[in-house]
């Protein structure tokens, strides 16, 4: 019971460091902001309670881990065909050591590409255009937010931080700076589609069910995420409506061949960019790890760059319901995912014993670790709307620093709603 008065206590403290952060704190009437924030966590709890206290729910984690699985053994198909014994078929030689034969980029990765494919079917068959746009009217009624900004926020769940603002590219020039920064924090704040299914893979083994959490813990992140977004930059009430927003023409796809094609396209660039980003994200870290140890071994001292952010984010471990014994480890985790990636990150939380982090903790984890709040993505989601909306220019490279604190801020919330909601 203690730790999750704990994860309450957070639930309180993490807006009142986003409101500390404020850009105008006298925007938003005290009674008003907390109103808001109450009513964006208590949407939290309800979107958690449906699934995770209603047994009757639970099926839909059992049908999503199986189209998981699906995905993997459909993919390892068409990668064994091309690769072989390298992604996963029958070796021409007897393996010594079968734990070493996993090979992340041909057995692991490339599901990111059928992610991206059902993505493109899924727009071109008009079926994930209704479940965003049932999303979107939920937002909108329930947190008052505008037709663009909710449909944003919805589409972040299911499509990348570039791709959701595409959806509603002519009213990006005219968003005030509140409702541009609320599409970037819930960009920060969530994770696409396209890797969802990667995530899950991870983490099956130790998690049951992971690729309902991860999918739950994205759409939990969206209220969280405006929330934050309005305490950090307020808008006003008369900035927000009840319009609807149409796709712009730019995502759809004519026919479905030319969707599988750009689901293709798409999938395989991302796939060479996660997989770079892995290579320099590692090789940093042993850099900044040799550079420790060659400044600390002379004081017979050892430092890493994982302890350096196990006692920064220790703290924000704690705000989430981690208990004391295990809040520096799961603060090195929230470090790895903020300044390297969150796929290092669950990588190293799918490896991380018993011994080290409780069953509760690892759940509170991988919800807290559900986004794309890290420098690497920072870089492009701005790039991203730079392109997409040239003339924002100053207020896109203002926001973007700040998106990333609020994007952090916002896993935090929904890790702290799984804290108070996940006995000991």
């Amino acid at each position: 019971m203690g730790l999750m008065l704990q994860s309450l206590c957070g639930l309180a403290v993490i807006p009142f460091i986003a409101w500390l952060l404020s850009e105008r704190r006298n925007a938003l009437p005290a009674s008003y902001a907390v109103k808001f924030t109450a009513g964006g966590i208590a949407l939290q709890f309800i979107i958690a309670g449906l699934f995770i206290l209603l047994p009757q729910l639970g099926i839909v984690f059992d049908l999503l881990a199986s189209a998981v699985i699906a995905l993997q053994t459909a993919t390892g198909t068409g990668m064994k065909f091309l690769f072989g014994y390298l992604a996963g078929g029958p070796t021409p030689f007897t393996v010594t050591d079968p734990g070493k034969g996993f090979v992340l980029a041909l057995q692991a990765l490339p599901i990111i590409v059928m992610m991206s494919v059902l993505a493109r079917l899924l727009y071109h068959w008009g079926i994930l255009q209704k479940i965003v746009g049932s999303l979107a009217w939920l937002l909108g009624r329930s947190m008052g937010v505008s037709g663009p900004v909710g449909t944003v926020a919805a589409a972040n769940v299911f499509v990348g931080m570039v791709d959701a603002p595409i959806l509603v590219r002519p009213y990006l020039a005219a968003a005030s700076r509140g409702g541009l920064f609320a599409m970037m924090t819930t960009g920060m704040a969530t994770v696409a589609g396209t890797v969802m299914a990667l995530y899950a893979t991870f983490m099956e083994p130790v998690l049951a069910g992971a690729a309902g959490h991860i999918l739950l813990a994205s759409v939990m992140s969206a209220p969280a995420a405006l929330v934050i977004a309005r305490l950090m930059v307020p808008w006003a009430d008369d900035e927000s409506d009840d319009s609807t927003t149409d796709i712009d023409e730019a995502f759809r796809s004519r026919t479905v061949m030319e969707a599988i094609a750009t689901g293709t396209t798409d999938g395989v660039r991302l796939v060479v960019s996660v997989a770079a980003m892995l290579v320099v994200m590692v090789a940093l870290v042993a850099l900044v790890d040799m550079a420790l140890a060659a400044a600390t071994s002379p004081f017979g001292a050892t430092l890493s760059a994982q302890q350096i952010f196990g006692w920064l984010m220790t703290p924000l471990a704690l705000l989430t319901g981690i208990p004391w014994s295990e809040a520096f480890q799961a603060g090195q985790l929230i470090g790895v995912k903020t300044v390297l990636n969150e796929l290092l990150a669950y990588l190293q939380l799918a490896s991380t014993g018993a011994t080290d982090l409780s069953d509760r903790s690892r759940l509170i984890l991988t919800y807290a670790l559900c986004g794309f709040a890290n420098f690497g993505s920072l870089g492009i989601m701005t790039g991203g709307l730079l392109a997409l909306c040239p003339d924002r220019r100053a207020d896109i490279l203002s926001l973007g620093p700040r998106s990333l604190v609020s994007g952090l801020l916002a896993t935090l919330m929904t890790g702290a709603v799984i804290g108070a909601m996940t006995p000991p």
